[in-house]
């Protein structure tokens, strides 16, 4: 592609929300290129203007609703396909997430990954996140991880691979590939946890200024929990449940550490369970940059990977031994490595 020194703001913008999203093999529409528009608050009439401005161009390629990057045309026939599955995948993902709406101490279902977004290639599964009361998360993952297997003898996969409490509804990785699956998850039940959690991670604004409102395939809100379910786990809701909740992570947490490699981007603690052992993000976030660089566009702020955390002056910091301190049950009760380190 020639060099084009003297893009507009909002010409950069239209570029790199569509090679974000190149990286899935996805063209996109105006209003999905508006919605998820990189650092640039505009109308969707703007953003209009530019797609047809950098279509004139040649910069874009169009075909029907969609625009994707040039030599890129293969992707218009794989959305289309991969749309006709979504949209046989979404009475499953309703359903099962109807089903883990009402299980006790569930306060929010949304479907994250390619099915929110109409993606879905024929290896995709359901990914949900799902948001819990505290000191109940590992007993919630516990009976979803029943759903999964019962799902999977019916032939559906379903990927629960983020769970939170209501006490972690703040997401601390501050980068473009959050604030993005943040502003595309699709709540199935939940709403005033779901408009919560996005009031309290305001800073997606930054990176998303135009994807303030609910995603337009929302559906309508789901019934939460039953009478007959909230009685029969009575037991769960006094100090029994708790120690259940502290047993099963601790089981959980070793299991992981002695089967599964390290993984920088999964995590686990009383208030979320992040199964993400891939490396997706950092996949991503390289792919990107790949893309900004081939389109001769510098690589952008908001892709910067230092930008993930907040400030250091945000936190307490405690110096410990290189073993992870969550994996050793004595030291992060006390908080407090053994000498001479702890300082």
């Amino acid at each position: 592609m020639p060099d084009h020194p003297h893009h507009s703001p909002l010409e950069r913008a239209v570029l790199e929300t569509v090679a974000y999203a190149d990286i899935f093999s996805f063209p996109v529409t105006a209003y999905e290129a508006h919605r998820y528009l990189h650092g640039v608050q505009t109308t969707p009439a703007h953003t209009q203007d530019v797609l047809d401005a950098l279509t004139c161009q040649k910069q874009l390629i169009r075909k029907g609703d969609y625009y994707c990057l040039p030599h890129r045309e293969h992707a218009f026939a794989l959305r289309e396909e991969r749309a006709a599955r979504t949209g046989r995948l979404w009475a499953a993902a309703t359903d099962y997430g109807q089903q883990i709406a009402r299980i006790p101490f569930v306060q929010m279902v949304a479907v994250t990954g390619s099915l929110a977004v109409e993606n879905m290639d024929r290896h995709g599964d359901i990914d949900y996140l799902i948001v819990t009361s505290p000191e109940r998360l590992w007993v919630v993952r516990l009976m979803v991880v029943a759903l999964v297997k019962l799902a999977a003898r019916n032939g559906v996969t379903l990927c629960p691979n983020y769970l939170i409490t209501t006490n972690a509804l703040t997401i601390h990785e501050r980068n473009l590939f959050t604030a993005r699956e943040l502003t595309q998850m699709i709540p199935l039940a939940g709403m005033a946890t779901y408009l919560q959690m996005r009031t309290v991670n305001e800073w997606t604004q930054t990176y998303l200024p135009n994807a303030d409102s609910v995603p337009q395939r929302t559906p309508a809100e789901m019934t939460g929990v039953n009478l007959m379910t909230t009685v029969a786990t009575l037991p769960l809701r006094t100090p029994v449940g708790t120690w259940l909740d502290r047993w099963e992570m601790n089981r959980k947490i070793r299991k992981f550490q002695h089967n599964t490699p390290p993984a920088h981007e999964a995590d686990f603690s009383a208030d979320w369970c992040k199964g993400h052992f891939d490396g997706h993000m950092a996949r991503v976030q390289n792919a990107y940059n790949e893309r900004l660089t081939a389109l001769e566009l510098t690589p952008h702020h908001l892709t910067d990977s230092r930008k993930s955390l907040p400030p250091m002056s945000e936190h307490k910091v405690l110096f410990g031994q290189s073993y992870y301190l969550r994996f050793d049950q004595k030291l992060w009760d006390a908080m407090q490595p053994y000498p001479p380190l702890g300082t």
